[in-house]
């Protein structure tokens, strides 16, 4: 049985950094909070990056979470935005290090399919999934769906945890056969 334990997921960005916590109990997700960090106010870069930096340490303190689970950049054209937003991820990352917390990362396509089942999936659709898994009030849904994108990375790192079969973690064939003498033939 898996414990009791908090998943962090942040959707990084330089313009919003989208976070969730969620609270797994008795092995069930539970909603803590969700909400967005708005950057568009600050014109220079770095201090961008500090307050990323600062706001997912706050979020760590507060919530203290076991695990952190981060949405990774994926290909872009724009190599200025691509380069700006792996710096976001790493701000975010630098500061669960700095917490001792362990850190995940998923592709956008790998969140769309956990949530949706299609990695194709749009935001608004993720969205409505979370808000029918964890039983989210209307009331309480953000209209900036960076926050569902930062649950959803939460989300489905409790998926992809919370699978027995996911557990057992091989290094090479050798560790595999080490492990399951009675599978090798």
């Amino acid at each position: 049985m898996i414990k009791d334990r908090v998943i962090l997921g942040i959707d990084p960005g330089t313009i919003v950094m989208g976070y969730g916590v969620l609270k797994i109990e008795n092995n069930k997700p539970l909603l803590q909070t969700m909400g967005i960090l708005q950057l568009n106010k600050y014109d220079d870069h770095y201090l961008r990056l500090r307050r990323i930096f600062e706001r997912v340490v706050g979020l760590i303190d507060q919530y203290h979470p076991d695990e952190l689970a981060i949405e990774a950049p994926f290909f872009g054209k724009n190599v200025q935005s691509m380069l700006k937003l792996g710096r976001a991820q790493g701000v975010a990352m630098a500061a669960a290090l700095s917490r001792d917390i362990p850190i995940f990362e998923y592709a956008p396509l790998k969140i769309k399919m956990s949530m949706t089942g299609n990695g194709q999936a749009s935001k608004e659709q993720v969205a409505g999934m979370l808000q029918r898994l964890l039983h989210i009030p209307q009331e309480n849904m953000l209209p900036q769906l960076d926050a569902t994108d930062g649950l959803a990375a939460a989300v489905c790192h409790y998926f992809q945890t919370n699978n027995p079969t996911v557990e057992k973690k091989y290094t090479s064939w050798k560790d595999f056969m080490a492990k399951n003498p009675g599978r090798v033939k």
